[in-house]
């Protein structure tokens, strides 16, 4: 091969590799969306997770390590110091954690910069208590968008359809629940909240939710719950 020929093919690539990363290839091929992963996690109980009437966070930590373990995800436990927070986990003061509580990581939350990274943890079927956020001396009220890694989630709000059949929202919350339109957020897809400040709640779907939440810098001061009993 000449070199004039070789060269005309290594600009041909480079100019191709261009046109992909500078946006200028606007068609793609389409392609059949991949079926959501399922897993089969433990079916838990409250006896589980309390000992004479006392919330046990060890074994709610390896309930929810199980299900990482089971989708394969690694939380790099070792870096855990390098965090904004460690694991955590609450069921909320609540004493139903089985139905509503969570498990997560803030990974960053700078005030100063006005951004906040969350790593949240839902077992099957497990809801976070419906809550909103308000502004404080310290931010904005907090704005948030969600994004599963694994599983999925049926998240309430303000939009959104009818609750899919089959999904049951806790008894334990039914009369503090006041937004009920659901939207089912599958792994790799992503919801934002429809505006600050509106009451929202999220469940964790058939193979429970590993999610990324990408959000404004979070003041616990700001949270607001439905249910006047939550503890945290």
């Amino acid at each position: 091969m000449n070199m004039t020929r070789r060269k005309h093919l290594q600009l041909m690539a480079t100019a191709a590799g261009t046109a992909a990363f500078g946006g200028t290839i606007t068609q793609a091929k389409e392609s059949t969306p991949m079926k959501p992963k399922k897993v089969t996690l433990p079916k838990y109980t409250n006896a589980d997770f309390y000992k004479d009437g006392k919330f046990q966070p060890d074994a709610a930590k390896k309930a929810y390590l199980a299900m990482m373990a089971s989708h394969g995800y690694d939380i790099h436990i070792e870096n855990e110091k390098k965090w904004t927070s460690p694991f955590w986990v609450s069921d909320f003061g609540l004493g139903d954690f089985v139905n509503v509580g969570m498990g997560g990581v803030f990974w960053v939350n700078f005030q100063e910069t006005n951004y906040f990274a969350h790593e949240i943890f839902l077992l099957p079927g497990q809801m976070i208590v419906e809550h909103w956020h308000v502004a404080t001396d310290k931010g904005k009220a907090k704005m948030e968008s969600w994004h599963p890694r694994h599983g999925s989630i049926y998240c309430m709000g303000e939009t959104g359809g009818e609750v899919p059949a089959g999904v049951v929202l806790p008894k334990s919350q039914a009369e503090f629940i006041t937004v009920k339109k659901c939207t089912e957020v599958t792994a790799g897809d992503i919801l934002a909240l429809n505006r600050v400040t509106a009451k929202h709640f999220m469940m964790g779907g058939p193979s429970g939710a590993i999610v990324a939440e990408y959000a404004s810098f979070h003041d616990g001061d700001g949270l607001r719950f439905t249910n006047p009993g939550v503890k945290l």
